[in-house]
């Protein structure tokens, strides 16, 4: 072939690419991507069980959408039945009272309601700083809350509570009725965030809210906790000497013996975690377990239950690596064993049962031969031994089971798999009957297609990274795609769909407009080991980013029509700070960023967040991992998206990085939702997205709105 022969070939070549890149992003993308979830929406028949025990036998009742309706069956495991319901079983339910709504963020003061002695004479409740002490009047029912009529003889049961020290109202009695514990708070002042409602439904002019919103360094509520004695009004008060540095002391429960408490201290910065004993007699405080990392103790993680005999205490930890079952002798504070150990990772406890010497738990990464998030549920010996899988299939699996453990529920299924539910015997895992099978043959003539789950090497080029790739419907290997990234970084959990889900909402839309659309789970989130998780340690802005890059990239070796000279990202929350981060510091990588309601200065977000994974006292770390402070670094297109009145994430967070970017000079786009709370973007910022990425990744002019109206 000549010169002029090769250029001529070379030249079709590149016209053809263009043709093929052009294809994308057109007013039928737009629709397909419009349309997807309403396509895909209750097509699947038999798959989305949710199962309840019916407390007091072997009987469950669940609901299904079996393709037409939702409808309630009731299993009878003893007998091996099923029978179909007339209506839901929970629709006859009396509506359970609701006390006084408090925003999430609120500390309560503690304050309200009463407090009901164990032979129902007596009540507790809060006056003037202290506990006053009653007998009832009556019988009716006293509900949570609510102070009810005062009586008449009340008297103070203690009086040396001030606005500056009081006495909590939420104690308990102990169970022979002689004390009362409760704690005594030091309040801090509070942290209020405002926020300007510009569009309120009811009125023509804005209205302002206030909302309690503690941030990482402010001041906490001081908790020590005291016991009265009830006929004499006597005071114990303890030593804070084992719990002095607090971030949060939670209420004395009582022994069975009526002589001990047991209690909780957190430390500020969670490197230290003690449960602790208080001896109702004497004020004296001793350690029974302790806790100790020098990054932080996972203790949103850690699970207690406390033996009826009062001997032990089974308690699970991170301290070896992985998250694990360990028991304690409670007398002597001393660990018997680790109950379970191994390359797994326990979720969760369902059950001990102290009887049979037996705990129930959930665990993933046990077996090495499939994905190590997908969760299965076991039972063990309290002495270490006959583990034994009651779940066997693969799958990610969900149970329920009756209150004595001998039976359960399993609904189990793959991304790709659908769901299988079944009923098995607690004893053995053994399947008594298949509840249902899930048909998505509907699915599948609407054009569905599994998305694919892809492992590749992280950063290490050791560690398997897990994540999914979803390719658009109309996908033609012969084009070029441009890859979009959703991004949710925050450790505390994993964040890719591990259960089979017939629309993911967090890329199968965007696929649609012609990109590739991924997902994983990268170092910094949850479940694997510890040590994947600490990377997060005073460094947010990490992000698993580079781990995320190297998959990418593996995915792109494999699959060559994935474009990495494209790739976008995208987030909310944390994960809005995630994607600005991703342009801000791997810039050479991420072309474009959409960044909705993001926590971009963790000195700006609530305070158990971001003191759990960066620490306090605050740093130098807290600027370093800030995107304000280095937003000067943008090169590339942003898209930022904030909810006037998002109550999770200051929204200032969002203005500040704007203010930031203005002074720097930066070109950027803002987005700003009226009336809107912690959001993606909602259905205007989600139109704003597609077009953002198909103007920066596809180079394409979106198609104007008012076609799609």
């Amino acid at each position: 072939m000549n010169n002029m022969s090769r250029i001529f070939v070379w030249a079709a070549l590149m016209l053809l690419a263009q043709t093929q890149v052009m294809a994308q992003g057109t007013v039928d993308d737009y629709k397909r991507a419009f349309a997807i979830r309403g396509k895909y929406s209750h097509k699947m028949a038999g798959g989305d069980v949710k199962a309840h025990m019916i407390r007091g036998g072997h009987k469950f009742w669940y609901s299904v959408w079996d393709g037409k309706n939702t409808v309630y069956k009731e299993v009878d495991a003893d007998k091996n039945t099923v029978t179909l319901l007339s209506e839901n079983p929970e629709k006859p339910r009396r509506r359970q009272f609701q006390g006084p709504q408090r925003h999430w963020m609120e500390v309560p003061d503690e304050k309200d309601g009463v407090r009901i002695s164990p032979d129902s004479s007596l009540v507790v409740f809060h006056r003037d700083n202290n506990l006053w002490i009653g007998k009832r009047t009556d019988n009716t029912p006293v509900l949570p809350f609510v102070t009810p009529a005062i009586p008449a003889d009340a008297r103070p049961l203690t009086t040396n509570g001030d606005s500056t020290y009081y006495y909590s109202s939420w104690g308990t009695f102990s169970p022979d009725g002689r004390y009362f514990a409760t704690v005594r708070i030091k309040p801090a002042p509070k942290h209020y965030v405002y926020y300007v409602e510009s569009t309120p439904a009811k009125q023509l002019e804005p209205v302002l809210h206030k909302q309690e919103y503690a941030k990482p360094g402010d001041s906490l509520n001081y908790r020590v906790p005291v016991v009265v004695e009830v006929a004499t009004g006597k005071v114990v008060e303890p030593s804070t000497e084992l719990f002095d540095k607090q971030y949060y002391v939670s209420a004395p429960q009582w022994d069975k013996n009526s002589r001990t408490l047991t209690f909780e201290y957190n430390e500020r910065g969670h490197k230290v975690f003690r449960v602790l004993e208080l001896s109702a007699e004497t004020g004296q405080v001793r350690t029974l377990i302790e806790e100790r990392n020098d990054k932080y103790v996972n203790y949103n993680r850690q699970e207690r239950h406390d033996f009826e005999d009062g001997r032990f205490i089974l308690w699970t930890s991170e301290r070896d690596g992985r998250h694990h079952i360990y028991l304690y002798n409670r007398q002597t504070g001393k660990l018997v064993r680790q109950v379970t150990k191994g390359e797994f990772y326990v979720r969760g406890i369902q059950k001990v049962d102290e009887k049979n010497g037996q705990v129930y738990f959930s665990a993933c990464g046990m077996n090495p031969k499939e994905d190590p998030y997908l969760i299965h549920y076991y039972k063990i010996g309290i002495d270490g031994k006959r583990l034994k899988c009651l779940t066997p299939e693969e799958g990610n699996h969900a149970a329920t089971y009756t209150e004595d453990m001998q039976y359960l529920i399993d609904t189990y299924s793959t991304i790709s798999t659908p769901p299988v539910t079944v009923l098995r015997s607690g004893k053995d895992g053994r399947v008594i009957r298949t509840l249902e099978t899930a048909d998505i043959s509907r699915l599948k003539a609407e054009g569905w297609q599994a998305p694919e789950v892809f492992v590749a090497k992280g950063r290490d080029g050791v560690t398997d990274m897990w994540g999914l790739i979803r390719r658009p419907t109309n996908f033609d290997p012969q084009k070029k795609y441009p890859v979009i990234e959703y991004i949710y970084s925050g450790p505390g959990d994993q964040y890719v769909p591990k259960s089979f889900t017939p629309w993911i909402w967090t890329l199968d839309d965007l696929a649609e407009l012609g990109f590739i659309v991924v997902q994983l789970d990268a170092m910094t989130t949850s479940f694997r080991t510890r040590q994947f998780e600490e990377v997060c340690y005073k460094n947010l802005k990490d992000g698993g980013l580079p781990d995320r890059i190297a998959w990418i990239r593996a995915a792109a070796e494999k699959y060559p029509y994935m474009d990495i000279d494209r790739v976008g990202i995208y987030g909310c929350s944390a994960g809005g700070q995630n994607a600005l981060a991703a342009v801000l510091w791997h810039g050479d990588f991420y072309k474009a960023a959409y960044a909705a309601c993001g926590c971009h200065d963790n000195r700006m977000d609530k305070i158990w967040w971001n003191e759990q994974w960066m620490s306090y006292p605050i740093d130098s770390s807290y600027e370093e991992c800030s995107n304000t402070v280095n937003a000067y670094r943008l090169e590339r297109p942003l898209m930022l998206v904030v909810g006037e009145l998002d109550d999770n994430v200051d929204p200032a967070s969002t203005m500040q990085v704007v203010a930031a970017l203005e002074k720097a000079g930066k070109d950027f786009e803002l987005v700003v939702l009226p009336g809107i709370h912690h959001s993606m973007g909602e259905n205007y910022g989600e139109h704003k997205r597609y077009d953002f990425f198909v103007r920066h990744l596809l180079g394409k002019e979106p198609p104007k709105w008012n076609l799609f109206k």
